[in-house]
């Protein structure tokens, strides 16, 4: 009898702590308040998914960093950055949305947006090192000097030089006065491969740190070491959302065929991105043309239109922007990107 009722005692303590799991998990999973430390109930609300914001209501909603690069061909908006400078090449600013008048081949568009961008700027320098250039180089090293002056301190900058080839001097990740550092240890000899260092340079400013994008090049000749041709370079920098501006030193009477070129060549390229060339005929006027240069492509005015043109053929699209100040005009060059390509269906 005394073994029968230890059986049954232990039997009650398994049956016990057979429960004790099943209790834990039920307190576990059961839908009890809880409170914070103050004694308040904690309500937890599932988040509610949101549906990501398409380009038109970044757009009509103001946000137009969203859209910062020009010539977008996925978007209905079109920006355009346009240059306005004086007769002395000095940038005007305080001008308004009624000033500026925007063509796309020929119609007249609607400005949809317009606002200045003195944003930092992400800035690729192309200079020459062929052998040409070795009695000019204090000077572009002054330049230069000018150039990284005159800019935003949150701007970034790489170098990349050329003679036979093109080679990254230095890097966006470097302090100005490392730059310059490496600029002063740079020497001069060799041939001139201008659009192997331009092609380069756009294809580093793609991984860029800012949306704003620019190269600066200076050169006096032209190529004859490169294995980009004009045309396939041309093609490219149209698609690209950099402005590229350059200053040529030539002489007033061209020496070889490939000075008369490179004249030309970096004219089309510049112009063809919005931004120009500045030709020189002494090379002490070098940092006054830099200074100028660093001024107007920090001091930018931002054009968006919608255009009426809704087709989408993947065709060239020429763009031309004017001033609407008769008064003044003529003693103002308007610098914007000739055209885009239409995105296709």
């Amino acid at each position: 009898m005394g073994n029968f009722l230890l059986l049954l005692s232990l039997l009650a303590a398994a049956r016990k702590w057979f429960w004790v799991p099943l209790l834990l998990a039920a307190v576990v999973v059961s839908p009890v308040p809880a409170r914070s430390q103050a004694g308040g109930e904690v309500h937890i609300t599932p988040a509610k998914k949101v549906p990501p914001v398409t380009a038109r209501q970044s757009v009509e909603t103001g946000d137009l960093n969203v859209h910062s690069k020009p010539f977008r061909a996925d978007v209905d908006l079109v920006l355009v950055p346009v240059s306005v400078t004086d007769y002395m090449n000095r940038p005007v600013m305080g001008l308004s949305r009624g000033d500026f008048a925007l063509y796309e081949d020929g119609s007249r568009q609607q400005i949809r947006s317009f606002w200045s961008d003195d944003s930092p700027i992400s800035v690729g320098v192309i200079l020459d090192l062929s052998k040409s250039m070795s009695n000019k180089l204090d000077l572009a090293r002054e330049a230069l000097g000018k150039f990284f002056e005159l800019g935003n301190l949150e701007d970034d900058y790489f170098v990349i030089t050329f003679a036979d080839r093109p080679e990254v001097l230095a890097d966006a990740t470097q302090s100005i006065g490392s730059i310059q550092a490496r600029l002063a240890d740079a020497v001069a000899g060799g041939h001139t491969a201008l659009l192997d260092a331009i092609y380069l340079g756009e294809a580093k400013l793609r991984h860029a740190r800012y949306k704003r994008r620019a190269l600066l090049i200076i050169s006096d000749g032209g190529d004859n070491r490169s294995r980009f041709t004009a045309s396939e370079l041309k093609g490219m920098v149209e698609e690209q959302d950099a402005t590229l501006y350059a200053i040529g030193l030539f002489d007033r009477v061209f020496k070889t065929p490939e000075e008369w070129a490179g004249k030309r060549l970096l004219t089309h390229l510049t112009e063809a991105t919005g931004g120009r060339t500045v030709s020189l005929n002494n090379p002490k006027e070098l940092p006054q043309a830099a200074a100028e240069i660093s001024l107007e492509m920090r001091n930018q005015y931002v054009i968006g239109y919608r255009p009426s043109n809704v087709v989408r053929n993947g065709k060239w699209r020429k763009i031309k922007v004017r001033v609407n100040l008769p008064a003044k005009t003529a003693q103002m060059q308007v610098y914007s990107k000739s055209g885009y390509r239409a995105p296709l269906e």
